[in-house]
C-alpha cells in the first residue's frame, strides 16, 4: 500500500524554522511510510501536474477548483493550512467523495495580540516617537517631554467587538484588561455573553448602536455575503470622528474606498488593519495611500507557536484520516 501526500504551498506556514521531517515518517495502518513532497509554492498552472498522484494534498491558498479536482482522480483529502477554506470548493470535493478540514484556533492568541497592537501603536505612536529620539529631536528639545502625536488613554473608553469567536473574545479580553468597556455585536445570547466572563461586557442590541458608540472597532466575523463590506461608506458615517478601526479578519469585510474617503476626510481618526481585499495588494489599494491607515501584511496568524500548532493539527488531522477517523472536517 502506497500513500503520497503533497504540500502544494509550504512556505507561508513554514518558511524553515519548523521541520518537516515528521512528515516524511508518517506511517500507514500496515506500518508503510506515505511519500511525501513538498512545494514551497505552486503556480496555478502547475497545480494539477504537481497533484496528479497525490492521495492527500495540504494547502494554504492554493486553489483547488472543482476542475481542478475532476483532473485529480485519485486524491482522497484536502488538508487546508488555515481556518477559512474558502480556497476548496467544498461542493465539488462533497460530490466526489474528498474529505477537507482545516485548522481550528489556533492562532487565537496571536491574532488578539497583533489586533491590540495595531491598537496601541495607534494610540501612543512608540514607533514615531522611537525613530526621532535616535534622529536627536528629544536631545535638542528644551522640554524634558515632547510628543509627535498625541498619547491616548484607552482606559473607560468603549471597545466594541462584532464576532465573539474564539478571537473576538480573546482580543475583547485584552481590551478590558485595559480598562476599556467592552460591547459586542453577535450571535451568542446575553447569557452566553455574561458566561465568558469579561468584565463589563455588554451586548449590543443592533450593528447601529455598536458602531454610535464605539471608540474603538474590532473586526472578528466570518466573511459572508452579510458580513462582506460592514464597514461602508453608511456605517462609517454612522461613528464618532475619534473611532479606531481594527481589521484582523478578512478584507472584503471592509469597503476599502469607503474607509479611505472616511480617514482622509476626518470622519475616522484612524485604522489599524493586518489584511486587505487582494494580498498581496499587486492591483493597489486605496488604502495604501492613507497615512492614517496603518497596514501589516496579514501576519496575525504567523507566530512561531502559532504555526507549530498549526503544523501539528494538520499532521493529526492526516493521521486521523489514515486511521479512517478524519476529525475538523469542514464538510
Amino acid at each position: 500500500m502506497t500513500m503520497k501526500i503533497v504540500e502544494m504551498d509550504g512556505y507561508a506556514a513554514n518558511p524553515g524554522d519548523i521541520s518537516w521531517e515528521p512528515w516524511r515518517n508518517i506511517e500507514l495502518p500496515d506500518g508503510s511510510k506515505c511519500v511525501f513532497v513538498m512545494y514551497d509554492r505552486s503556480a496555478p498552472e502547475l497545480v494539477v501536474e504537481r497533484a496528479k498522484d497525490a492521495d492527500i494534498v495540504l494547502t494554504n491558498k492554493v486553489v483547488f477548483s472543482k476542475e481542478v479536482m475532476d483532473s485529480l482522480p485519485k486524491l482522497r483529502y484536502i488538508g487546508v493550512l488555515a481556518t477559512g477554506y474558502n480556497v476548496v470548493d467544498t461542493k465539488a470535493a462533497r460530490d466526489k467523495g474528498i474529505i477537507v478540514t482545516n485548522i481550528p484556533a489556533y492562532s487565537t492568541m496571536s491574532v488578539a495580540q497583533l489586533a491590540i497592537a495595531h491598537l496601541l501603536h495607534i494610540s501612543n505612536n512608540v514607533a514615531g516617537h522611537d525613530e526621532v529620539v535616535h534622529k536627536g529631536d528629544w536631545s535638542m528639545n528644551p522640554d524634558f517631554s515632547f510628543q509627535i502625536s498625541p498619547q491616548m488613554e484607552l482606559a473607560g473608553r468603549t471597545f466594541g467587538v462584532i464576532g465573539l469567536g474564539n478571537t473576538g473574545t480573546a482580543t475583547a479580553r485584552i481590551a478590558a484588561s485595559l480598562g476599556m468597556k467592552i460591547q459586542a455585536f453577535s450571535s451568542k445570547t446575553e447569557a452566553e455573553i455574561s458566561a465568558l466572563g469579561i468584565e463589563g461586557i455588554r451586548k449590543a442590541e443592533t450593528l447601529e448602536e455598536l458602531f454610535k458608540e464605539s471608540d474603538v472597532l474590532s473586526l472578528h466575523c466570518p466573511l459572508t455575503e452579510k458580513t462582506k463590506h460592514i464597514i461602508n461608506k453608511e456605517t462609517l458615517s454612522l461613528m464618532k470622528p475619534t473611532a479606531i478601526i481594527l481589521n484582523t479578519g478578512r478584507g472584503p469585510l471592509i469597503d476599502e474606498q469607503a474607509l479611505a474617503d472616511a480617514l482622509k476626510k476626518g470622519r475616522i481618526y484612524a485604522a489599524g488593519i493586518d489584511v486587505l481585499t487582494e494580498e498581496p495588494p499587486r492591483n493597489g489599494s486605496p488604502l495604501l495611500e492613507v497615512a492614517n491607515c496603518h497596514i501589516t501584511p496579514h501576519i496575525a496568524w504567523a507566530t512561531l507557536a502559532a504555526r507549530q500548532r498549526l503544523m501539528q493539527i494538520a499532521m493529526e488531522n492526516v493521521k486521523a484520516f489514515l486511521r479512517g477517523e478524519p476529525q475538523n472536517m469542514v464538510q
